[in-house]
């Protein structure tokens, strides 16, 4: 999935300064995993991962990935192997009206909408399979390892036929190729690190209070909130027919803007981050562009650090452009490690 300030790249760099600074560190908090790219890289190493986000669907793609060991056996279900039942299911074979489906409903083209977010048979399909997945789960078919292994599937393949230039902030006025694809959902790589990791869907004050060895943060850099770029799959996930306006559909976000996209309170915001943190160590992924200064926050981090612990480390990184990334110079990604004193 391509997101916004994603760490794809950056993630062998991360686990470079963690093994230079701390060696391996036993449990690592990812307190914005977004889209738990870095936490199951990390679980991958060996470390027990506790990940966390406020938008749902983030929530909804650890907890059916990073949040397993192994891949649910399914047997109540009775269908041995459901992500293929659901890639081959149809309209009348899941039995669901078509005046139902609130995804084709609004965002794909018809009677009543204009919207092209995505062609009518993915539409249908993507609603098809949320509500089965739905059905399953409230009728005690699947238990939540099967209802999220499956909802991340489906929410992993949506992207790849969503008619945007990368995120869901407005879509695109003629048909990208990618959209007369089917939509297919693939099995969710699963893999075991032995260990008890969790996932949460709070707000990342409250995961402040855990200790740890290590607290990875990525917050936001500039003033874009999250969820109306991704506003339609934080729907999917939840499937919870709100009410939407506007030329995208949007739904309401009010209560989910983020500190971190203010420049009235990012100081604020970097400094009750790094404060009242529990963990031993802190890594923040930022970049010298971003809201808050490069002189700033290596001051709160100086502030708050142990035996001059304060790490800086930049690398020449490529800018996020919609659908086009392009090299920029001068834009770099940092890494601010830090002892908590």
């Amino acid at each position: 999935m391509r997101y916004i300030g994603g760490k794809s790249l950056l993630t062998g760099r991360i686990n470079e300064v963690i093994q230079e600074n701390i060696g391996r560190p036993s449990t690592v908090i990812d307190i914005f995993s977004g889209s738990a790219v870095v936490g199951d890289y990390l679980k991958k190493q060996g470390y027990r991962v506790i990940s966390n986000d406020f938008l749902y669907f983030s929530y909804a793609i650890a907890k059916g990935t990073i949040g397993l060991n192994r891949r649910p056996s399914f047997l109540r279900l009775g269908i041995r192997n459901p992500v293929r039942y659901l890639n081959e299911l149809t309209l009348e074979r899941a039995q669901i009206d078509l005046k139902d489906c609130f995804i084709y409903s609004n965002y794909s083209p018809n009677e009543r909408c204009d919207r092209m977010y995505f062609q009518n048979k993915n539409a249908v399909k993507i609603d098809i399979i949320r509500q089965t997945i739905e059905r399953w789960y409230q009728e005690g078919k699947i238990d939540d390892k099967g209802y999220y292994y499956l909802l991340s599937a489906l929410l992993n393949a949506v992207p790849y036929v969503s008619n945007i230039a990368g995120i869901y902030a407005a879509y695109l006025k003629y048909w990208d190729d990618r959209t007369f694809n089917d939509i297919v959902l693939t099995e969710p790589d699963i893999y075991s690190n032995g260990r008890r990791n969790q996932c949460y869907n709070k707000d990342y004050t409250e995961l402040l209070r855990i200790k740890s060895d290590l607290m990875y943060a990525d917050p936001p850099y500039n003033s874009r909130e999250y969820l109306p770029n991704y506003h339609i799959l934080e729907t999917i996930a939840r499937y919870d027919n709100p009410a939407i306006h506007g030329v995208t559909g949007m739904r309401d976000y009010e209560e989910q803007k983020s500190e971190f996209c203010k420049k009235s309170a990012v100081y604020g915001a970097f400094e009750r981050l790094v404060r009242d943190c529990r963990s031993k160590y802190i890594l923040i992924s930022y970049n010298n562009e971003g809201l808050l200064s490069t002189e700033e926050l290596s001051q709160i981090c100086t502030r708050y650090c142990k035996d001059n612990s304060f790490r800086l480390y930049e690398y020449a990184y490529r800018r996020y452009k919609n659908k086009i990334p392009n090299e920029t110079e001068g834009l770099k990604e940092q890494l601010y490690f830090l002892r908590r004193r």
